[in-house]
């Protein structure tokens, strides 16, 4: 399927209206470098009106209808259901996706706008009785939540569609108007979604998406009109907008260096087999994808044997293959980066088990051994298909070397037994831990999000209604109960 409308760029979302500006900007694929598209981009005005708008149109937003709300996020899920293989073919030519993931990403998305209708048809507020004590006789309180105001959304090339309804989902079902600035190098799924949310029925100024570049954003960032900025991407660029608007409500996705600890009484192939492809999932370009691979030293000869082997059997090239499962970096850059981290760890005497190698964007699917724990590929966040296999001797020695990070996003652990389990979750400093699984499993209901460097708030649907929101206290008084 052609995804590139090189011809005509297209229009960005002003308002919630298609509107073109004096500059264009083409998008490539990452494996090829073909063009797979050209948008408009956004003039300092535009930006300015798109603003105004969302700022205009927030009491008319709060107050939205539930059923309004719900009906449009359902809407959008139909819709992106609709025209799934249209968007997950555009994901992949412009991401470098395979399209065995960017079929994925569009069904959690579609999921994603469905949970947020579900979720907005339940957040109603709550009711409670005052008169536990006898001054508050004849008192009833009415708790609701109310939006802060409309919301800065920037999000990353990793997911370019999922990642931007973890956005816009929740703010339109609490009823915030929302700005999008979706990454450079992707923005081709969100102007699809953008031209999706024009169908409903929301009023204008709710929704704009401005595809701009990146050095246009602490404008911004900094604008008083947009009081909630809900940032995913690096911590360094997370953290700068953190300290730029400290009162600013702000919520931040950032990095991490995900660890699967395999414990002896593992069912090492199951371990090995979701080890392997999900280290090398999106390229691995997750924030979740296996990093580091922390194995009892029992079994760790045995699982390191079958791990190379299922990392051996992975196929990489060219995504728009149906049986790539790993792909390219999302640029030629990021690939030389990684490559230099692989070749400085191993010049520090780190074992190369396989892979290692570069052509173009694409780096082969890496495994080191005997790392240094000071090495990048160790104690950063690689965004590479690179894991680090290290042994322990024990579940203590595990459970340390997990928490031996600044980073703290998920961990996953595989093991059979309960009582070790209810330990990790109790032990391991992180956002979320994954039992008999990789770190990187996250359905989209669910909180997420991390501790340490990893970012402050959470998504899902639910707990970013909250994100978004504050308590409202109405007290009743002279009632009859």
């Amino acid at each position: 399927m052609d995804v590139s409308r090189t011809s005509d760029p297209r229009p960005f979302w002003l308002a919630g209206r298609p509107a073109t500006g004096d500059a264009e900007q083409t998008v490539t694929n990452p494996h090829d470098g073909r063009v797979v598209g050209v948008h408009s981009v956004p003039t300092p005005d535009q930006v300015e009106q798109a603003v105004a708008a969302a700022h205009a149109v927030r009491g008319q937003a709060a107050a939205l209808p539930i059923h309004v709300r719900a009906e449009a996020l359902a809407h959008v899920a139909r819709r992106l259901s609709e025209r799934a293989e249209e968007i997950a073919q555009l994901i992949s030519a412009e991401n470098g996706k395979p399209i065995f993931w960017a079929r994925g990403e569009v069904g959690r998305a579609v999921s994603t706008f469905r949970f947020g209708a579900e979720e907005a048809r339940r957040f109603s507020g709550d009711v409670q009785r005052l008169d536990t004590e006898p001054a508050a006789q004849g008192r009833l309180a009415y708790v609701s939540r109310v939006p802060y105001g409309p919301v800065l959304a920037i999000t990353p090339f990793n997911f370019p569609l999922n990642l931007v309804a973890h956005k816009v989902a929740p703010a339109i079902a609490v009823g915030a108007p929302i700005v999008v600035k979706p990454a450079p190098a992707t923005p081709l799924s969100a102007l699809v979604l953008g031209e999706i949310l024009a169908e409903t029925d929301l009023p204008e100024g709710v929704f704009s998406v401005l595809p701009v570049p990146n050095d246009r954003a602490a404008s911004l960032v900094e604008d008083p009109r947009l009081p909630v900025v809900s940032f995913t991407g690096s911590g360094p660029v997370g953290y700068s907008i953190l300290d730029s608007v400290p009162r600013k409500h702000v919520t931040l996705e950032l990095g991490g260096n995900a660890a699967a600890v395999v414990l002896a009484d593992a069912d090492l192939d199951w371990a090995a087999s979701r080890v392997a492809l999900f280290s090398n999932y999106q390229a691995g370009q997750s924030c979740i994808a296996v990093q580091r691979v922390i194995v009892e030293d029992s079994v760790a000869d045995a699982f390191t044997e079958r791990l190379v082997g299922a990392v051996g059997g992975l196929v990489t090239g060219d995504p728009a293959d149906e049986k790539t499962q790993v792909g390219p970096l999302v640029s030629e850059d990021a690939a030389i980066r990684v490559e230099n981290w692989v070749n400085e760890a191993v010049e520090a005497g780190a074992r190369l088990l396989a892979g290692g190698t570069r052509d173009g964007a694409t780096i082969a699917p890496t495994v080191l051994a005997d790392v240094p724990a000071g090495a990048k590929v160790a104690c950063e966040e690689v965004f590479g298909p690179v894991m680090i296999v290290q042994r322990v001797a024990s579940v203590d020695e595990a459970f340390a070397l997990v928490n031996d990070s600044r980073y703290g996003l998920q961990a996953g652990v595989f093991t059979r037994s309960l009582d070790v389990a209810f330990r990790a979750n109790r032990e391991l400093e992180v956002g979320g831990v994954i039992i008999g699984d990789v770190p990187s499993y996250r359905a989209d209901q669910m909180p997420y999000g991390g501790v340490k460097e990893s970012g402050v708030g959470r998504e899902g649907l639910r707990s970013a209604m909250e994100d978004l929101t504050y308590e409202k206290v109405m007290v009743l008084t002279g009632l009859t109960l």
